[in-house]
């Protein structure tokens, strides 16, 4: 199943809403996922430009991006940005095809 590194920000509303009612939005995430044939492999929070980063395994695309549209959807994250990882067996198939290609520079 693809990886995927979705990195998050909730917005001021949210927080505001989260210290007044502090709940755990990792069980929602995962809830969300399990609907979906997906799985939260772990989520953590960060300090800096997101407020969090969570590791998603799922079945293609198409299914991390309908839950991140969901999510955002919500109104309470302002802000996503999502990577497909590659784990080091996808990538040295990937180099393995790349070795029989040739490709000029250009001149």
């Amino acid at each position: 199943m693809p990886h995927f590194m979705t990195q998050f920000s909730y917005t001021p509303a949210a927080w505001k809403l989260m210290v007044q009612n502090p709940q755990d939005r990792e069980s929602a995430l995962r809830d969300l996922a399990a609907k979906m044939n997906a799985k939260v492999v772990c989520m953590y929070f960060t300090a800096g430009e997101y407020d969090g980063v969570g590791i998603i395994d799922a079945p293609d695309d198409e299914t991390v991006n309908a839950m991140i549209f969901a999510v955002t959807g919500a109104g309470h994250v302002k802000a996503t940005r999502t990577t497909r990882l590659y784990t080091m067996a996808e990538v040295l198939k990937s180099l393995n095809k790349a070795k029989a290609i040739t490709y000029s520079s250009p001149k």
